[in-house]
């Protein structure tokens, strides 16, 4: 099965008995009507204990499923208009990041985000969603118009990190998220940021800093992936996953920790497995983002993020429990 995890392979293989049950019974005069109607209802009763007890490596597999909505999907349903703008005006376009303009809900914003492929010749023409510096530059270079123009940013974040190649370092990588950062910190326009699935350290963060901050229920974010963590830790990357249970992660440690804002739930089994209603279900968050953050002045706006990245991170003994503010 393609892009089976797994931890759904017991799921799985239920059902891929039920279907052939059922095209068994299509071409033999015999009634499993009733087996097959015990059989869905252990396949319910399997699914709901899967898929809620997911462990941080499951979630982190479900990030990775190759098959898993990108920028361009979320672009497509919640926006209309989309008009993609290129390069960074100092060396040339990446795309590893899409950017540009678009109407959501009749509203003009600016719309940027990793952009990873879904096959090997996609991957390779975005670089597997990794950004060089012109890709944070342009980026920038969108988010100074976007503030021109009084239009709010929306940005997704999907990228295993900056690229960390000879050629990035040498076009001043470190510089571009640095700039970002800093530049994003101070922007008068609101700004939502959304995981929608890997966050992974500068490269994620260079164009995360927002006003909001959502995470998809199945994505992760943090400064350094599983393997890497491991590799450092342990010395052995192969050890991913007890990193990943280690490394508060997910959605729901985030949310716990102050990091993020709010969790976006996901369809049952993860974003892959319907787009559509994916989309709809950050439709709601994002419209009632965006309905709050319009109402403040422009020095408000920044006085709110200040706060909100200042308050991430404190936190309190009671009963000698850490209570996190």
């Amino acid at each position: 099965m393609l892009g089976e995890l797994e931890f759904e392979r017991p799921v799985n293989e239920l059902k891929k008995k039920i279907a052939e049950l059922k095209e068994f019974t299509k071409h033999a005069d015999v009634d499993l009507s009733s087996e097959i109607d015990k059989l869905e209802k252990r396949l319910e009763k399997l699914e709901s204990e899967v898929y809620t007890n997911l462990r941080p490596w499951d979630r982190v597999q479900i990030a990775r499923h190759p098959e898993r909505p990108t920028t361009l999907d979320y672009i497509k349903y919640l926006f209309t208009g989309f008009f993609e703008c290129h390069g960074d005006r100092y060396y040339g376009d990446d795309q590893a990041i899409v950017s540009g303009i678009a109407k959501y809900h009749g509203l003009p914003v600016t719309v940027i985000g990793h952009q990873r492929g879904k096959d090997t010749k996609e991957n390779l023409r975005r670089n597997f969603g990794m950004p060089h510096p012109e890709g944070y530059r342009k980026a920038l270079r969108l988010m100074k118009q976007a503030e021109k123009f009084n239009r709010p940013i929306i940005c997704f974040l999907d990228t295993k990190g900056a690229f960390p190649g000879k050629t990035a370092e040498e076009r001043g990588q470190g510089e571009a998220i640095a700039k970002n950062l800093f530049e994003m910190a101070g922007l008068s326009v609101p700004i939502i940021c959304i995981v929608i699935g890997e966050g992974a350290s500068g490269g994620a963060l260079a164009i995360g800093v927002g006003n909001h901050v959502f995470m998809l229920e199945n994505s992760w974010y943090s400064v350094i992936s599983p393997e890497g963590a491991a590799a450092l830790l342990w010395k052995d990357a192969g050890l991913a996953k007890k990193a990943a249970e280690t490394m508060k992660i997910t959605a729901p440690d985030l949310k716990e920790l102050g990091v993020i804002d709010d969790i976006i739930p996901e369809v049952k089994g993860g974003a892959h497995r319907d787009v559509v209603e994916q989309a709809n279900l950050v439709d709601q968050y994002l419209l009632k983002s965006l309905k709050e953050l319009i109402q403040y002045e422009k020095d408000e706006l920044i006085e709110h993020r200040f706060e909100k990245y200042k308050n991430i991170g404190q936190f309190t003994f009671v009963n000698d429990t850490i209570s996190v503010k």
